[in-house]
Formats: structure tokens, C-alpha cells, sequence
């Protein structure tokens, strides 16, 4: 069933993120005491009394004046209000009512959507009484809660669960998962933005804008692809704690959860030990890579020039030599609809099943061409090869002595596979188990 959504709005530091991970049940925002540190929506499932929906925590409401950060801001948590089908209106109880709360409470009434005006920080009965207050912004009945303790946000949930349209069928999922990657200010939300054809993400020239990652369901030439922009990964050993360790972990799980990773560079500064290491954060989580070289169109794109940069590609990336590339610019659009249909047949190509009889002879011809290294004077004699379940594309070869096989005919193996059966853009798994035939 298509699932309803219900978004958190408010001005910054009002406890919009701890509300939604109370509600949602685990610690998807970043939650930090410095106020403005939710940008970008942020999405998650909440289930209450058998009824599942869609909540939105969003970045603070302020004044549009408050700088270009503020402003694409507060345009994401009025795209959030248009999406949604309840409005939370999150306000603080101990501090009371404060201006820029008239001017959102105006909004939400244009806007036309249920709200539930929700008083926080509700901690005993003091506030409960100071919650009071908050009738002149003339939405109605304050609920008081106290999101870090929890206290009234089952009667919360009641209400918005009261409040969500019936369930009606849904739509075809997303099969493909995409994250998309890459270190501070390489251009990753505009890749989404150049793709999607709407200011989905906030974009801006300040390195880190995106904390959080941010999941958008969109219709590639009618395939339904859930696309996730991530927040940048530092250097390591330079990860600041706080909110750029909790971006970090998020981009984590991100992977965790993608098919295919497609990994932006920036043209301008060439291949840095950042993008190397994150590649090597998406190998470790065995998810497919494609590399996007990003900001294409401000460099010299002459026929040197582009022989350098793949020869730098070749020599950095020497560790996934079936790792492919595209030159883009997220600017102009160039190639991003390419980098993103590389992307989707590396996914097609993670679920091939190969049969086990071209396996076989495939391993047959393969020892008899390079018989492995002895073991203590001894043949290593492989018995059977099979494929088996596991996120990458994963072969598990029987022999006598798996401990005795070493790592480079391993890579013999693998190449082999590749050689006749494919698998570029995404790693393999090779696994040895004993066989006492």
C-alpha cells in the first residue's frame, strides 16, 4: 500500500529531530544542540497501531532573509508541507512563541493541510500550562510532549494516525538502489538536482551542505530507481565529531542498503586520496562503482587532457580495474543520464546467475591452464564451483586445501570469471571451502 506522509516543521531548535527519531523509533536524524543542523528532508517509516507512514523531519523555518542557506531551507521544508498529508508544527513550550512562529503558522494554513500544533520540552505539568500559549497562533489545541522522554507522543501518534487519508495501492517500487558518493563539494547534490529536474536536495557552494542522506524515488525511462545523495565523506583521521561522524556513518549505511555507488570526482583537482578511499569504504560493503569525473565542462577536455585523467583513473583505481567512468557535468547535465544507465546495467549484470555447468568447465580449462602452487610438495586439486546468494556476485570453489590457496590465484580465479562471463562494474566474491572428496 502507498504509504501516507506526515512532515515536521518548525523554526530551528525546537527538537524536530529527536521528535522524528522518538517517532520513528531509531536515530535516523542527526541530533546535535546547534541549531540548523537538519538541512536537508530526511525521510523514514513510522508504525503505529498497524498503520505505517512516511515522516519528513525537516531543516529549521526562519526568516528567507537569513542567507542563501536559510532560504533553500526553508523552500525544502515548504516542499516537505506540499508532500505531505499532516502537518507536525513543532513549537518549544519553555521558550514560548516567538515571531517567525506567526509567519509559519500563516503558511500552514494556506497550505490547507491537517496540522497538529505540538508543544515540546512539555516536561512536567509547568509546561503543559506554558504550552497554553500557543491557542493565539490560532491552530488549535496544543499537544504537549516531551520528545526526549517520550512522554505524550502516543497520544501524538494517535492523532496523526486519526488524521492520514486511507490506504490505497501502491505503486511499483524502486528495484534498483543508487548512492551516490564522493567527498565534500564534488557536486553530488547538483548530479541529483541534474537528474531528477527539480531542486530536490539543497545545493550550495559551502562544502558539507548535505548531512544527511536524502532517498528519492524517480522514473529512469520507466524503471522506478531509488537514487540516494549522501552526505560528503573527509579524509580520515579528520572526520570532526558530532555532525560530519554521524554524515559519515550515515553514508555507511547508505551503502549498506545500495546496489551500485556511483562515486563523483571533481575535474578541477583531479583524482585525490579521498575519492580513493571512498571507493574503497563501497568496495568493503561489495556494492557496484561506477566513476563520475564531475565538473567536466571547466577544464581544458582536449585529447591530452583526457589521456592524463585516465591514466590517473587507471593508476588510482589500480585495486578495481572493472571499475568504468564517465566524464560529466552536473551543471550542463552532461552524460548524467549515461553515468546513471551505466549504473542500472551494473545492477542488472550483480544478478546474473551463472550456470553451474559453464562454471565447471570454466574451471576445468582454468587449472589446466595455471594448475595452482603445491602445498608442502602436494597438488591443491579443486573439486567444484558453484555460485551462491550474497549482495555481490559470489562463487564458492571447493578444495582440498583452502588455506594452502594463495591470494594471487584467487585473482586468477576471479579474472578468470570475468573473462568469460563478465561482471564489470562490480566486485566478486571468491570464497574456498574444504572438500574431503
Amino acid at each position: 500500500m502507498a504509504r501516507a506522509v506526515a512532515a515536521i516543521v518548525g523554526r530551528p531548535n525546537v527538537g524536530k529531530s529527536t521528535l522524528f527519531n522518538r517517532l520513528v523509533g531509531e536515530r535516523v536524524a542527526i541530533v546535535e544542540d546547534v541549531a540548523g543542523t537538519t538541512r536537508d528532508r530526511i525521510y523514514a517509516t513510522a508504525e503505529w497501531r498497524g498503520r505505517e507512514f512516511s515522516l519528513i523531519d525537516t531543516g529549521g523555518l526562519e526568516d528567507a532573509r537569513t542567507g542563501e542557506i536559510g532560504a533553500a531551507v526553508r523552500r525544502q521544508a515548504e516542499a516537505a508541507i506540499a508532500e505531505a498529508d499532516v502537518v507536525l508544527f513543532l513549537v518549544d513550550a519553555k521558550a514560548g512563541i516567538v515571531p517567525v512562529e506567526h509567519d509559519v503558522a500563516d503558511l500552514l494554513r494556506r497550505s490547507r493541510k491537517p496540522v497538529l500544533l505540538v508543544a515540546n520540552k512539555a516536561d512536567s505539568w509547568r509546561g503543559e500550562a506554558q504550552a497554553a500559549e500557543f491557542y493565539e497562533l490560532g491552530l488549535g489545541k496544543p499537544h504537549p510532549v516531551s520528545a526526549i522522554q517520550g512522554i505524550g507522543t502516543g497520544d501524538l501518534l494517535d492523532e496523526v494516525v486519526a488524521l492520514l487519508p486511507p490506504e490505497t495501492p501502491a505503486e511499483r517500487p524502486g528495484d534498483a538502489h543508487l548512492a551516490i558518493v564522493g567527498r565534500p563539494n564534488v557536486g553530488k547534490s547538483s548530479f541529483l538536482n541534474a537528474l531528477v529536474g527539480a531542486e530536490r536536495a539543497v545545493v550550495s557552494e559551502v562544502p558539507g551542505t548535505t548531512r544527511d542522506t536524502v532517498d528519492t524515488l524517480v522514473d529512469f525511462d520507466g524503471r522506478p530507481v531509488v537514487l540516494v545523495d549522501t552526505a560528503g565523506i573527509r579524509r580520515r583521521g579528520r572526520i570532526e565529531e558530532g555532525i560530519e561522524k554521524y554524515a559519515l556513518v550515515r553514508t555507511a549505511r547508505a551503502l549498506e542498503r545500495a546496489d551500485v555507488a556511483i562515486l563523483l570526482s571533481d575535474a578541477t583537482e583531479g583524482i585525490t586520496a579521498q575519492d580513493v578511499h571512498i571507493a574503497g569504504y563501497a568496495l568493503e560493503e561489495r556494492v557496484g562503482l561506477v566513476l563520475a569525473v564531475n565538473k567536466w565542462d571547466v577544464v581544458d577536455r582536449g585529447t591530452e587532457m583526457t589521456a592524463t585523467v585516465e591514466a590517473e583513473i587507471a593508476r588510482e583505481f589500480h585495486f578495481a580495474p572493472w571499475m568504468g567512468h564517465r566524464f560529466v557535468s552536473a551543471k550542463t547535465g552532461r552524460n548524467v543520464r549515461e553515468t546513471v544507465a551505466d549504473a542500472l546495467a551494473i545492477v542488472e549484470r550483480r544478478r546474473w546467475a551463472i550456470p553451474t555447468g559453464d562454471l565447471h568447465r570454466m574451471l576445468v580449462e582454468a587449472v589446466a591452464a595455471h594448475p595452482p602452487p603445491a602445498f608442502h610438495g602436494k597438488e591443491i586439486r579443486f573439486r567444484h564451483v558453484t555460485q551462491a546468494r550474497g549482495k555481490a556476485p559470489t562463487f564458492v570453489f571447493f578444495t582440498d586445501h583452502p588455506d594452502a590457496v594463495h591470494f594471487t590465484y584467487r585473482r586468477y580465479l576471479e579474472n578468470e570469471i570475468r573473462r568469460r562471463f563478465g561482471f564489470a562494474g562490480t566486485p566478486i566474491v571468491i570464497e574456498l571451502k574444504a572438500s574431503f572428496e
